[in-house]
């Protein structure tokens, strides 16, 4: 039987060519004596007049996907790098940390291993709020400006859940939906994320099915162990 097209496959293709055009360039870096590689995009030409940014993504899918929408423009205004958290794209480790704290020294590196001096202003989007105001709190001589963007820094997990703040009764209720693994389940992500909630009825699950495999794969990894 014939395969269909990957359609996020190709999608993720034409976001590496967006980001090549907005002036970044793709790279890999190792830590921990090679346990761990972590890829990032940089400026493919550092300017000193530009402040440094660092776009950090959440759940659901690599940097390109969730910053595609803004990356031509502030690009523009800033030298721009993007990492790509652990078990997204191409970044993964062996050790068994799974701690926003940990992900967030391993941007550190990162960032320091591409050769980034000075400080940065930083944008952290949901899980990457938590990430960017770990790194704020860690490494506060290098993070001038965070901005934390749809995240509950200040959540009680266990407090506020069992209080029923959410739908969810405890975290791995939550994590269940967060890292959908099924069409299903990301469809139920769909309706409880959004007020007025799209009708997936008619997306075919097999590209629901393609954009998790392409995006959400490595996350069943980082459930697993945590």
């Amino acid at each position: 039987m014939m395969k269909c097209i990957n359609f996020t496959a190709i999608r993720d293709r034409c976001l590496s060519l967006s980001f090549r055009s907005a002036g970044l360039k793709s790279t890999i870096t190792t830590l921990h004596g090679g346990d761990t590689t972590i890829h990032c995009w940089i400026p493919k030409t550092q300017n000193p007049s530009k402040p440094n940014l660092i776009l950090i993504h959440g759940i659901g899918a690599n940097s390109k996907w969730q910053w595609d929408p803004i990356i031509s423009r502030v690009t523009r205004a800033f030298n721009v790098y993007v990492p790509d958290l652990l078990f997204y794209g191409e970044s993964y480790t062996s050790r068994p940390e799974r701690t926003e704290e940990f992900q967030g020294e391993c941007v550190m590196r990162t960032l320091e291993g591409v050769g980034l001096r000075g400080k940065f202003n930083l944008v952290g989007l949901s899980y990457g709020g938590f990430v960017g105001y770990s790194m704020a709190v860690r490494f506060p001589e290098a993070v001038e400006r965070v901005v934390i963007v749809g995240s509950g820094v200040s959540l009680d997990a266990e407090m506020d859940l069992e209080d029923g703040l959410f739908c969810s009764k405890n975290i791995k209720d939550a994590a269940s939906v967060l890292l959908a693994q099924t069409p299903e389940m990301a469809k139920e992500l769909l309706r409880i994320a959004f007020y007025k909630a799209p009708n997936t009825n008619f997306v075919p699950s097999c590209l629901i099915r393609d954009y998790i495999h392409v995006n959400l794969n490595p996350l069943f990894h980082f459930q697993m162990q945590e």
